[in-house]
């Protein structure tokens, strides 16, 4: 457990072993009043005469002992919450760091419901473990240990009697563990599909209400919640018996204790004050033992909880190099590219060069695997073979943060943060002036639905954008990578949601944004790109055919098609 969790605890592990001590101290103080106990019974067993004074510091000494229990134990929870919010900390920085290396198809694979489960639920979970489990289990069952070691100095016989039912406890412990185990994969398992299924539930439920799919998309959100209570109570079901036998049994240390303690009275082998004084001792064993186990049960959750999230996160991080790279031009090279989605290769041996200062556009039918080789340019992925060169620098042998400095992608899926649309432009360009933000905003052809707002620029985006329409946002999005004003530009559908009547205004903003730009456009209207230097044809993860739009109309069966199918698209009309 500890070597779980050490790596996280950092410079604060000082305050874990502080905390453990001073609720040492504390629950060694909470125990010394039976001791006590035991001296102000032993006269009156004995029939010595009654002295006040006698039985005056012990009460003293017994109310000075419980002061010093509520100082020490306080100041030991407040120094392992210390730790253990700090050892959160350690925890979601860490993942944070790990997540952001990650391909954004396994962050994606991963799921929205199971990364906000890790990251807020299991790891808030984690808080309970680390600022009570570890100090109080320490705490708890380093003291009772200690006190079977008098009760054997008291009497080795009582002490071999104490140890019956702890030794049962434990056992019980021990199996309620192991079936608490064994279950517990599959238990998180049925809760990490719960969360997705609900927030694919919501996220869905236009969807769910237009096409009127209530019954069935509910079926499943039910089926899944279901199956979430069953497991949770076949693992509790499971544990029950063993957490009912040593709950039950480690109290009763006095119980076992007592009539085989009156028995060496009665046979002369044990005083009656020896016999007071183990039992006054065993009342503070069997709550220290049980409190401690009960913290025992949650250890295997802690280093299962810690393992899962360094699982979830254990996928390969993007190739990149931490060094600085001279590019003295931006020539794109895509060379002998194969790439695969899992087991299946949807790229196979694709080899396309992109100009400076020109413009390239692929096309291609739904799966021909034009985004995904946009989304290669900007290492969303690491390929599988091949290489894609930036002024014949490998983009591997780049750091993340020199490719996102040459590369700006757009894409037909914009997301924008709650937070003002200024906000949102400027993460283009962090340390751009306001001037820059309005121009950039108003190259964009943004200043038209800005001023319908009666905060204007500063209006808030809403959650995920939410009070923009579509082609709004694609416009926020198009300022941005116009603050950015990166020499490399990828628009991957950056117009699909702009109405007709700004279709021509964001065209002539987009003329503007790649001027001497080197671009690669996908486009499903091909109208829209058939001016382009030069166009690629997709078909099944190959690149079929390059040439100019012209030459590709007489060379090119398959551009001919597409060609065909968009001029009629163009055309279509409904008629009564």
């Amino acid at each position: 457990m500890f070597k779980k969790v050490s790596p996280y605890l950092g410079k604060y592990k000082k305050y874990t072993m502080l905390a453990a001590v001073l609720m040492i101290l504390g629950i060694l103080a909470n125990i010394l009043p039976y001791f006590f106990l035991y001296q102000m019974l032993g006269p009156l067993v004995r029939g010595e005469e009654f002295d006040f004074n006698y039985m005056l510091t012990r009460v003293l000494a017994i109310v000075i002992c419980e002061v010093l229990y509520s100082v020490l134990y306080t100041r030991g929870l407040v120094f392992s919450h210390i730790s253990a919010y700090n050892t959160l900390k350690n925890i979601r920085v860490s993942l944070q760091g790990k997540l952001e290396k990650q391909p954004l198809g396994n962050i994606k694979d991963i799921g929205n419901g199971r990364l906000k489960k890790v990251f807020i639920d299991d790891i808030d979970q984690i808080e309970l473990l680390l600022a009570h489990a570890i100090p109080e289990g320490i705490a708890n069952i380093f003291i009772p240990c200690v006190i079977i070691v008098v009760m054997f100095v008291v009497d080795w016989r009582l002490g071999l009697l104490s140890l019956i039912p702890i030794i049962a406890g434990l056992f019980a412990m021990g199996m309620m563990m192991k079936v608490g185990y064994s279950g517990m994969d599959a238990y998180y398992r049925s809760a990490t599909e719960m969360n997705n299924t609900i927030i694919e539930y919501v996220n869905g439920m236009e969807v769910v209400k237009v096409f009127n799919k209530d019954g069935e998309s509910y079926k499943q959100f039910g089926e899944k919640v279901r199956s979430y209570r069953d497991f949770t109570l076949a693992w509790f079901k499971a544990c029950w018996p063993w957490m009912a036998v040593y709950t039950s049994v480690l109290p009763c240390i006095a119980l076992m204790i007592l009539p085989f303690g009156s028995l060496m009275i009665l046979n002369g082998s044990l005083t009656l004050d020896r016999l007071i004084l183990v039992i006054c001792m065993s009342s503070g064993v069997g709550p220290s033992f049980l409190k401690a186990l009960n913290f025992a049960g949650k250890i295997p959750s802690l280093n299962y909880k810690i393992t899962e999230l360094e699982n979830l996160m254990n996928h390969p991080p993007l190739k990149e190099e931490d060094r600085k790279v001279e590019i003295l031009d931006r020539n794109v090279e895509f060379k002998d590219i194969h790439f695969s989605y899992e087991e299946q290769e949807v790229l196979h041996g694709v080899n396309l060069s992109l100009e400076q200062g020109k413009t390239t556009a692929l096309v291609g039918e739904s799966g021909s695997g034009k985004s995904t080789l946009a989304k290669l340019l900007v290492h969303y992925y690491d390929i599988d073979s091949g290489s894609i060169e930036i002024g014949g620098n490998d983009i591997t042998k780049m750091s993340l943060e020199e490719l996102n400095n040459q590369v700006a992608y757009v894409s037909q899926e914009q997301f924008l943060f709650n937070t003002s649309l200024y906000e949102n432009i400027l993460i283009g360009k962090p340390d751009a002036s306001e001037s820059e933000v309005m121009q950039a905003a108003q190259r964009a052809q943004c200043m038209e639905f800005l001023n319908r707002f009666p905060e204007g620029i500063n209006t808030q985006a809403g959650e995920g954008g939410k009070q923009l329409s579509g082609g709004e946002r694609q416009r926020i999005a198009l300022a941005r990578a116009l603050l950015k004003d990166a020499p490399i530009i990828v628009l991957d559908e950056a117009t699909a949601f702009v109405d007709p009547e700004n279709e021509e205004k964001m065209n002539a903003a987009i003329d503007e944004i790649i001027k001497d730009k080197t671009v690669l456009v996908i486009a499903h209207r091909l109208s829209t790109i058939k001016n382009a230097d030069k166009i690629c044809v997709m078909k099944e993860g190959k690149c079929i055919a390059t040439d100019t739009h012209d030459k590709l109309l007489l060379s090119c069966q398959e551009y001919k098609k597409l060609w065909d199918a968009s001029v009629s698209a163009s055309i279509w009309r409904i008629e009564s």
